[in-house]
This record gives C-alpha cells, structure tokens and sequence, in this order.
C-alpha cells in the first residue's frame, strides 16, 4: 500500500470519525428539543389552568362578600360566571397530569374546592339569607385560603419542574456536543500525524 493510499484511508477515517459525531449530535440536539418543548408547554399549560384557577377564587370571594352585603343578583352572576371559569381550568388541569405528584396536587385541589362551593352554595340558595362579617372570617374566609394554597401548590410544582427542565436542557446539550467536540479534537491530532510523516 503506498503512501498516497495510507494518507487517504486516514483521511476517510477521519471523514466517517467526523460524520458519526455529527450524526449523533443532531441526533440528541432534536431529541433534545423535542423532549423539553413538550415538557415545557405541558407545565405552561398547567401554570396557566392554575392561575385560571386563583383568579376564579378571587372573584368567587368577592362575589360572596357581595351577597353578604345584600347584593343578591350581581353576586349570583359573578358567582356563577367564576364558578364556570374555575371548572374549566381545572378540566385543563385533570387532563394535563404529566409529572410525579400532580395528580395529588390536582386531588388536593379539588377536595378544596368542594368544600369551598359548598360553603357559598349553601347561603346563596336562600334568598333571604344575610351573613355577618364574623361568619365570612370564621368560615368562608379559612375555606376559601385553603383552596387558594391548594392551586399555589400545584402552581408551584409545576414552576419548579419547568426550572428543572431547563437545567437538564442545559446538561443534556452540553453532553450532546461531546462527540463533536472529540471528533474534532482527533482529527486535528491525526492531521498533524499526517502531516508530520
């Protein structure tokens, strides 16, 4: 085999060492990419149905202290505009479990809530019915915070898994340059063989 030959099948080494790392890094960069879009737009979605969630509670809130007021007709109607809101929200996030313990999350929410929906459905199914301030502290106030602190955590769950995602984003495109990074190194050591001999 001449030395013509040699140099070449060294540089068609160096070719396939090349094309390999290539191949394998757009192989983990798309994977990559794939991986974290989906989870990053299935913890979106969850975020968003959470604060769909608060803010329904918000306006449920109001809306009771309205009908504690006396004003019976517009707290009914926000009432039932919210309480609408919130079900779909939390539809979305029923739907959307992706991630260890959010189903427990979502359970926790969900128990919150009817004991919340009980409480202000009890008192506006009467049409007579005023409360005291007194009672909303005692007893809507602490149900409603509850049910509050139940969709911030499962906020929080998912604000902490997306933080997460990015970070192993970050790993994971770090480890998908490696090959690359050999690859190259090798075929500048090989090259300046070559050209030494």
């Amino acid at each position: 085999m001449g030395i013509r030959s040699k140099i070449m099948s060294g540089f068609l080494i160096l070719a396939a060492m090349l094309l390999v790392a290539g191949v394998w890094s757009i192989r983990e960069l798309k994977n990559i990419g794939v991986s974290a879009q989906t989870m990053l737009s299935e913890n979106y979605r969850s975020i968003e149905a959470a604060k769909g969630m608060i803010e329904s509670l918000e306006r449920e809130d109001s809306a009771v202290l309205l009908l504690l007021l006396g004003r019976r007709d517009e707290g009914l109607a926000i009432l039932k505009a919210a309480d609408e809101a919130f079900e779909k929200a939390h539809g979305v996030a029923r739907s959307n479990i992706t991630i260890p313990g959010e189903q427990a999350c979502v359970d926790a929410v969900t128990r919150a809530y009817e004991d919340y929906r009980r409480l202000w459905t009890q008192f506006s199914s009467h049409p007579s019915f005023r409360g005291d301030l007194d009672w909303y502290f005692r007893e809507v106030n602490p149900t409603f915070l509850k049910a509050k602190s139940a969709v911030s955590g499962l906020m929080s769950l998912n604000h902490r898994v997306m933080y997460q995602t990015a970070s192993d984003v970050e790993g994971r495109a770090h480890r998908a340059t490696m090959p690359g990074i050999i690859a190259i190194a090798a075929s500048f050591i090989f090259s300046v063989i070559f050209g030494f001999l």
